[in-house]
């Protein structure tokens, strides 16, 4: 058992819904930032960073409506060092029972000569007045000297000791642009530690980016070196190369107790439940080999790997599949299971579904099991996540597809939709390809013209008979939509996507 005498309990600051929602094709809509928000609380994080309030009218709601109904953590917005951001922060969080405005200002030369175009005293007086402005609404306030990494070391210290003596409770060293080597990184914590009088008033926090996939060490190496809060995301989203993953930098700490003896607060069960969660809203599907919530992350296919495994699981097993969320077992289901069994597993597998829910993917269930002989988890999965993150209503349904495709003809597609009590079909062949015919088809019946930016498939499960899992984003005027679709035709799992987004573009136009 580890030795926990000396432990320090470091805080997550999870920005996946401000930080991670930057990153292109992860936005969001209100109702998957408030389900991502429930489930960040369930998950142990001590912040959450629901948005950018000023940004748009969009981000003020949304952190509005989390502040207003998340309970469990502290609700953050970001703001610039600039009265109007602030107060407009404060608008939207003052609802929250814990609540913490964040206020970042450049620091860096470069930022500071070509961006801000102000001297190291003008940053230094706008981040006090920031801070100070900050602090009227609450206690709790983050001050972050944007490209920190990049500034230099006596003016870094100056501005952090203005803005704590400023009222500041946490001071975040942001590596922007992702440039520090860990040991570099490290070393600027520790000074700051060193050589900041007022340092023992406020928090150390990190945020590094991973555009030389450095984000998880650099944040690791300013824990060793003093930081006690790490800023972070689901699955590492976020802009250009994104954030120091959260489920990774808990697990080195965890795993490797014995190097950092620190402590947090997550459940870590709650890891992989949560990354599919955010997967399955934004479309972004988590490669198979990446650390801890990857499909292969606990998979073992080399024979001495096999045999150790099966002596010992020690031997190429660093963590427990069971502690970061994998189940053990997959368990196989067949027609003759029962509701019980779904809800049995599905429950397992860290899904919360309410009576009706569990009934509409209980049918799914029934009509997939007299397709497939097994039925595997990632195939549970893939239906649950495709009720749960269609639209609200369906507009648009299908009722029936016929396609044909092969070399020396042209495909063919005859779709059937209803809309209300009225059925209407589309029979054409001057697609490109089945596909391209399904998407012609609709535009065709609902008057809806897309744009189709980014169409990925994969195989839910094992087999030839798997669910095939589609994800598409489609562009209508100057907004984005994502569609998902699951069946073991591919073609059908492309119709239902395109639904799905067409659905939502329906429900914008009020249709």
């Amino acid at each position: 058992m580890s030795d926990t005498t000396n432990q320090r309990r470091i805080k997550i600051f999870d920005t996946t819904l401000r930080d991670g929602e930057q990153s292109p094709g992860c936005s969001m809509n209100l109702q998957e930032k408030l389900e991502l928000a429930a489930a960040l609380v369930e998950l142990g994080v001590d912040i959450i960073e629901a948005g950018f309030p000023i940004a748009s009218p969009g981000d003020f709601e949304s952190v509005k409506a989390i502040a207003g109904s998340v309970r469990g953590a502290v609700i953050c917005g970001l703001a610039r060092c600039n009265d109007k951001d602030i107060d407009r922060a404060w608008e939207a969080l003052k609802l929250a029972p814990q609540s913490r405005i964040h206020v970042f200002l450049a620091t860096s030369a470069i930022h500071r000569e070509f961006k801000l175009k102000m001297t190291r005293e003008e940053i230094t007086e706008r981040a006090i007045a920031g801070v100070r402005r900050a602090c009227s609404y609450c206690d709790d306030v983050e001050f972050s000297p944007e490209d920190a990494a990049r500034t230099e070391r006596d003016f870094l210290c100056q501005v952090v000791e203005a803005a704590i003596t400023a009222g500041a409770t946490t001071v975040n060293i942001p590596d922007t642009v992702g440039y520090a080597m860990p040991q570099e990184y490290g070393a600027v914590i520790a000074m700051l530690k060193n050589k900041v009088p007022n340092i023992d008033k406020a928090v150390i926090s990190t945020h590094c980016h991973n555009d030389l996939g450095l984000a998880v060490a650099n944040s690791l190496a300013g824990v060793e070196n003093g930081a006690g809060q790490i800023e972070c995301t689901i699955n590492g989203i976020g802009e250009r190369a994104g954030n120091a993953s959260l489920e990774e930098v808990v697990m080195a700490m965890k795993t490797r107790f014995d190097h950092y003896h620190c402590v947090t607060g997550i459940n870590t069960p709650r890891l992989v439940p949560t990354s599919r969660l955010l997967s399955s809203i934004t479309g972004l599907q988590v490669q198979r080999n990446k650390a801890i919530g990857g499909s292969n992350a606990v998979a073992h296919a080399a024979g001495i790997h096999q045999d150790g495994m099966l002596k010992e699981r020690r031997t190429y097993e660093i963590m427990s599949p069971e502690d970061v969320g994998f189940k053990a077992t997959d368990l196989v289901l067949g027609k003759h299971s029962g509701r019980a069994a779904l809800a049995d597993r599905s429950k397992s597998l860290g899904y919360k579904l309410t009576g009706e829910q569990l009934q509409s993917v209980f049918d799914e269930f029934k009509k997939l099991a007299d397709k497939k002989k097994e039925i595997y988890d990632g195939d549970i999965i893939a239906l649950i996540e495709a009720h749960l993150h269609g639209p609200e209503r369906e507009e648009w349904k299908l009722i029936a597809f016929d396609v044909t495709s092969g070399s020396g003809h042209k495909p063919r597609v005859k779709l059937t939709l209803r809309h209300g009590d009225k059925e209407f079909t589309e029979e054409l062949s001057d697609g490109d390809g089945p596909i391209d015919c399904a998407f012609l088809a609709t535009e065709k019946i609902t008057g809806i013209k897309l744009k189709c930016v980014d169409y990925q498939v994969r195989s839910a499960s094992l087999g030839h008979d798997a669910l095939g899992e589609v994800n598409l984003t489609v562009e209508y005027g100057n907004q984005t939509f994502r569609g998902r679709g699951v069946s073991t035709d591919t073609v059908e799992a492309t119709v239902h996507a395109i639904l799905v987004a067409v659905n939502r573009v329906a429900m914008t136009k009020g249709a």
